[in-house]
C-alpha cells in the first residue's frame, strides 16, 4: 500500500474526518472526467483521500488490476486513520470498497457506494443475466487492440463524448483492459447489512445516455445498485444522468455531507 499513490485535500489543517474514495474503470483519483475532482469542495470540513488504484494515476504499474488486492489496499489505508474514516467508492471502486468494509467494518465510518459494480448482488436479473452472457460469450479483448482503439470503442462507439487521449489516460485504459472481471467477484453482503454505519447508493436515472451506453452499461447497473441498497438496507439517491459525482456533484456533495455529518 506504501507505493500507492493518494492524492490529499484538505482545508481543516488535518482535523477534519478523512474519507477515502476509490474510482472506477478508465480513471484516476482526482481525474475531472471520471474521477473525484468535482468532490473537491468536500474538503473544507474533511480530509479527502483520494486513492489510485494500482496501474492508474500515480500509483504503480500491476501485471492485473485485481478487486481482491484493491480491498486490502483499501483497508490497509483505512487502518492508518486514527478513528477510520467515510468510504466512497464508484464502479470497480465501489466492488473494492464494499469488500473492504465487509472485511473490516470496524474501520469505516459509512459506505457509499455510486453504481457499484457488485453484479453478484443481483445474480438472476434479466439485465444482469444478458450482460453476463454478452461478455462470457465473448473470447476476451484481442491482444491487437490499443489503449487508443478500445477508449474510442468504449465511448464514441456507444455514443458518448471521447475524452482527451493522453498518456495518463491511455494507462488508465491499458490497465482497465486487464483488470479481473468484476463478475467474479461475491460479496459478502450480511457484514454490511449488519455493519453499524449508513450506507448510501447513488444511481443516475440514464434517461439522457445514449441508447447503446444505457443498454449495455446502465440497464445492468442500475439493477445492481438497486439490488445491493435492497440488500444492504442502504437508503437510494437517484440523480438525472449517468455519471452522478462528475454531472451532479452539487446533490452528490449534499448527500456526502448529510450523510458524514
Amino acid at each position: 500500500m506504501s507505493s500507492l499513490h493518494v492524492t490529499v485535500w484538505d482545508e481543516t489543517a488535518g482535523e477534519g474526518v478523512p474519507a477515502v474514495f476509490a474510482h472506477s474503470i478508465f480513471t484516476w483519483g482526482s481525474d475531472e472526467a471520471y474521477g473525484f475532482a468535482a468532490q473537491a469542495p468536500l474538503a473544507d470540513r474533511y480530509r479527502l483521500l483520494l486513492v489510485d488504484r494500482r496501474g492508474y494515476g500515480g500509483s504503480p504499474d500491476t501485471d492485473r488490476s485485481d478487486f481482491d488486492t484493491d480491498a486490502d489496499d483499501l483497508v490497509e489505508l483505512l487502518a492508518r486513520q486514527e478513528k477510520g474514516a467515510h468510504l466512497v467508492g464508484h464502479g470497480n471502486g465501489g466492488l473494492a470498497a464494499m469488500l473492504a468494509a465487509g472485511r473490516r467494518p470496524d474501520l469505516v465510518r459509512s459506505l457509499t457506494l455510486i453504481q457499484p459494480s457488485a453484479f453478484s448482488a443481483a445474480a438472476g436479473h434479466p439485465v444482469v443475466e444478458a450482460m453476463l452472457r454478452r461478455v462470457r460469450d465473448t473470447a476476451g479483448i484481442p491482444d491487437s487492440v490499443t489503449p487508443e482503439q478500445y477508449l474510442r470503442a468504449s465511448t464514441e462507439g456507444l455514443g458518448m463524448p471521447l475524452p482527451d487521449p493522453t498518456p495518463r489516460r491511455l494507462r488508465a485504459v491499458a490497465t482497465s483492459m486487464r483488470e479481473r472481471p468484476v463478475w467474479e467477484a461475491v460479496v459478502p453482503l450480511e457484514p454490511l447489512r449488519s455493519a453499524p454505519w449508513p450506507t448510501l447508493v447513488i444511481r443516475g436515472t440514464w434517461d439522457d445516455a445514449p441508447e447503446p451506453y444505457r443498454t449495455y452499461a446502465g440497464e445492468p447497473l442500475i439493477a445492481c445498485a438497486e439490488a445491493v441498497a435492497d440488500a444492504v438496507g442502504a437508503r437510494v439517491l437517484r440523480v438525472p444522468g449517468y455519471y452522478p459525482h462528475t454531472q451532479q456533484p452539487a446533490a452528490v456533495n449534499a448527500a456526502l455531507r448529510e450523510l458524514w455529518g
